[in-house]
């Protein structure tokens, strides 16, 4: 449903005091859709985001069955005069016909106008937080398992390999399952918990322990607890706190499962940076209809989701690991390896991506130097893993060699032979003056514009510019463009003003904006994207009306 009001000059309503209801039985209502207002400090309510002259809303309906419904809303609202004097919260009784077409019935076709896709897609998910429970916590499991092989979730898999590798020869099936489960409960709790408080907050948390020194502790964490996995922990560092990462790795290795359910929570912070559309989905909910319960369940279905392939990874350990001998030695040192790939993947957020490939090169010369000295255990694959020894050493040596020619991308090192790209020229922003300047300016010479949120730690918005953004066909679509980008890693005061603006929880997302100057919201990207169905989205953003 769309609800607009037209304002009178001189008076501004409250986006915090309007609330949507209804007493029907045969519907129930999603989170109303603002758009972005504008910000003013109230004497008496504090900062306060308000509109004036017009406001135009949407709120999702879930029906219980197809034809024509009358639905009673209640639609409550509060404004004031600039003059200072303000008005008492009105409710007013509304009624609304649902036509008994598919789209009014279920949601299961666009209405007219709306291309495939049209609309964020996480009015989907929106919506099924006001269905059954069972549909919405199966919906965003699904959703978490299709976000679990993704690049945000994988670098989870040698953590946890590498800790139930750890335990050495006795690690059975169940001891690896409930390992698995310790992980993953202590991943789920925490995202859970980040997640609702983040959204009560109006803050995104995962932001918060992305800062440069939280990613250097928690890398050096992982140097420590490889580093032992390897046998050679050597870290400089004072004796005492050499012993504490020491106690600590070893901890780990060991299987202890509360330092097991300790790695799974500072992983849901650190590692699971992905921004999607469930996510987005639940986080608004919370925030705005203040539903914690219903919210925090979805979360936590999603992160199990996420955690399933952990759990069979677990399940599975006992038999796809050796039980004892020298090879089950070489196979724990590989783990090491894994955890070093870790460090770099936190460390490469936050370093020049030339420094990047020197940290990538690291692990893939150990892996070098243990599969060629690591036959004599196992001398039935002696030449196979030679043969691989030597494929790791020859890219370490391309990466580095690709540091020092000015190489930046891990998967192709080398400049000169990597493959040419034409890059968008993405004109930065810092703050909503910037924003507001660059729209008037495209909007005066009839141009259309592209915000790009993005961050040093999102790995998504990396999958965007590398796979998405030099697609031909995407570029095409973007022709005469004006392209924003809004870098918020530091996620200091202009860049919370930002988020705010669009009223977004983070990095990647993309807003359009038509020739007219006003933003196409329900054609806005969450998440990453394909180059193909990008492209699309474009067009019809691009070519809607406002």
């Amino acid at each position: 449903m769309r609800l607009s009001w037209q304002i009178a000059d001189g008076y501004y309503l409250y986006r915090a005091r309007i609330k949507v209801s209804t007493t029907s039985k045969q519907a129930q209502l999603g989170a109303t859709q603002f758009p972005p207002g504008q910000v003013k400090n109230d004497e008496y309510f504090g900062r306060q985001e308000v509109y004036h002259h017009e406001l135009t809303a949407t709120v999702p309906v879930a029906r219980a069955a197809a034809g024509t419904l009358e639905l009673p809303l209640q639609v409550t609202y509060q404004g004031c005069a600039d003059a200072g004097l303000c008005y008492p919260p009105i409710t007013k009784p509304v009624s609304v016909t649902l036509s008994a077409d598919k789209a009014g019935a279920g949601g299961g076709s666009a209405a007219p106008g709306t291309p495939a896709g049209g609309d964020a897609e996480q009015s989907r998910f929106v919506a099924l937080f006001s269905g059954n429970i069972f549909l919405m916590l199966g919906g965003f499991y699904v959703a978490g398992l299709l976000l679990a092989f993704t690049p945000c979730v994988l670098p989870m898999v040698p953590i946890l390999s590498g800790i139930i590798a750890g335990g050495g020869g006795n690690v059975s099936a169940g001891r690896g399952f409930a390992l698995s489960l310790s992980y993953v409960l202590g991943m789920s709790v925490t995202y859970t918990a980040a997640g609702v408080a983040g959204a009560a907050m109006g803050k995104e948390v995962q932001a918060l322990f992305q800062t440069w020194w939280v990613l250097a502790l928690f890398a050096a964490i992982f140097v420590a607890m490889a580093l032992s996995m390897l046998g050679l922990f050597t870290v400089q560092m004072p004796a005492a706190v050499q012993s504490r990462l020491a106690a600590l790795s070893n901890r780990q290795s060991a299987g202890n499962f509360g330092g097991v359910a300790v790695m799974g929570a500072l992983s849901a912070l650190i590692v699971t940076t992905c921004v999607g559309p469930a996510l987005v989905a639940a986080l608004l909910v919370i925030s705005q209809t203040g539903q914690l319960v219903r919210g925090g369940a979805a979360l936590f279905a999603m992160s199990l989701g996420m955690g399933t392939p952990l759990l069979i990874v677990g399940a599975s350990a006992g038999k796809l690991l050796p039980k004892a001998g020298a090879w089950m030695e070489l196979v724990k040192k590989l783990f090491g390896v894994m955890m070093l790939a870790v460090a770099a993947w936190m460390l490469a957020r936050i370093v020049p991506d030339r420094v990047a490939l020197v940290l990538w090169a690291v692990p893939a010369l150990l892996l070098a130097w243990l599969l060629w000295t690591g036959t004599r255990s196992v001398p039935g694959a002696k030449w196979g893993l030679r043969a691989a020894g030597m494929l790791a050493a020859l890219y370490g040596v391309a990466l580095t060699a690709g540091s020092a020619l000015g190489g930046t991308d891990p998967l192709a090192p080398i400049p000169a032979l990597a493959a040419k790209t034409h890059e968008l020229p993405f004109r930065r922003i810092s703050s909503v003056a910037d924003l507001d300047r660059e729209v008037a300016a495209a909007h005066a010479s009839g141009r259309s514009v592209l915000v790009d949120f993005s961050a040093d730690w999102c790995t998504s918005c990396k999958e965007m510019e590398r796979y998405t953004f030099t697609d031909p066909t995407v570029q095409a679509a973007l022709a005469g463009t004006v392209l924003l980008r809004a870098d918020v890693t530091r996620n200091d005061a202009d860049d919370q003003a930002l988020l705010k603006r669009f009223g977004i929880f983070g990095p990647p997302t993309i807003a359009f904006y038509g020739v007219d100057g006003q933003e196409r919201a329900r054609y806005r990207v969450v998440g990453y994207m394909k180059a193909d169905a990008f492209a699309a989205r474009t067009r019809a953003a691009l070519n809607a009306s406002s």
